[in-house]
């Protein structure tokens, strides 16, 4: 019998094998990673200035980044702290009171009228007034109390300075000196008329008395007001007139 013969299959090709990849060079291995390094940096950068940025707060005249005042700092008394009222029922602001003053104002907070505290600091104030007042500061007591509140607490305690009502506290809120989220820290705030802030600091009923006391000892505190002094000499009478301390004769007409 006939043996038939099978053809066999033509083996299939493998596929060739792809090139291999180019080996990058060690020094575009080094450029490649020194420009990825520079641009991470200066994102970084970027991230961290507009961080920055985003939360640094705006520093007003006068105050500290807390937005507290700063002894020494100048503030613009031009709507400082809003209106508030006098105990006898008079509108008045702190431009208003620095205007009428020769050298400037003091005010001193304490949280609530006729408590025992309260009392203690307003009589220490009281007791020392004419020796605050010396060099040409005004007094002045400042509240949330109501006028008919910080009146009976006046005339009980026979002070000869104004108690002053802020029952919104704005005024209390612009020195520094509100409680959150609500209240009146006890202290002590005094400024020139300039502007310049010569106190501003919590403190005891003592401890606000001392702060004046010290300040008017200290000096430094001059009325900006011309003063006139009237002298006699052997000529008539001269007057003296004193602007900031230096004094200029000048014969009376």
């Amino acid at each position: 019998m006939p043996v038939e013969l099978r053809k066999r299959k033509a083996p299939v090709a493998a596929p060739a094998p792809e090139p291999p990849a180019k080996k990058q060079s060690k020094v575009s291995k080094a450029t490649a990673k020194v420009k990825a390094t520079v641009k991470g940096v200066k994102g970084v950068k970027g991230v961290k200035g507009a961080t920055a940025a985003a939360k640094k707060p705006t520093e007003t005249n006068g105050s500290s980044k807390s937005g507290k005042p700063v002894a020494g700092h100048v503030i613009s008394l031009d709507g400082f702290g809003g209106e508030v009222e006098t105990n006898d029922g008079l509108k008045t602001t702190l431009e208003a009171l620095v205007n009428e003053s020769k050298a400037g104002v003091v005010l001193f907070t304490y949280p609530k009228a006729s408590t025992p505290g309260c009392t203690n600091q307003v009589c220490l104030f009281r007791d020392s007034y004419t020796d605050l007042t010396k060099e040409g500061l005004l007094i002045y007591g400042l509240s949330t109390d109501s006028p008919k509140a910080n009146t009976t607490f006046k005339t009980k305690q026979n002070l000869p300075y104004p108690l002053l009502c802020d029952p919104s506290a704005t005024l209390i809120g612009a020195i520094g000196l509100k409680k959150t989220p609500k209240g009146t820290t006890r202290g002590v705030f005094a400024v020139d008329k300039t502007g310049k802030i010569l106190l501003a600091e919590p403190g005891s009923p003592a401890g606000t008395v001392e702060a004046v006391k010290k300040l008017v000892a200290a000096g430094g505190i001059s009325a900006t007001k011309t003063d006139v002094v009237a002298d006699k000499s052997t000529n008539g009478e001269v007057s003296e007139e004193k602007k900031d301390g230096e004094a200029v004769e000048k014969p009376t007409e």
